[in-house]
């Protein structure tokens, strides 16, 4: 599941893009802020789900040399 990680790298050039403007504002911040904290969570979400599903973090397993 690395491929995962490739969707923040796709936030951020996608936002190049899509998020180049200021309106319309979404929780009080500018789109383009906005576009950014939610890179920011997105990351944070996909790299947990990449790390859970990695085999070399599983407990049940014996760790290798």
């Amino acid at each position: 599941m690395p491929w995962l990680a490739l969707l923040p790298v796709a936030h951020a050039v996608l936002g190049v893009l899509i998020a180049d403007r200021v309106r319309p504002f979404i929780a009080g911040l500018p789109f383009f802020m906005a576009w950014i904290l939610s890179g920011t969570l997105l990351c944070s979400v996909v790299m947990a789900i990449v790390y859970r599903l990695d085999p070399a973090n599983r407990d049940d397993e014996e760790p290798g040399p």
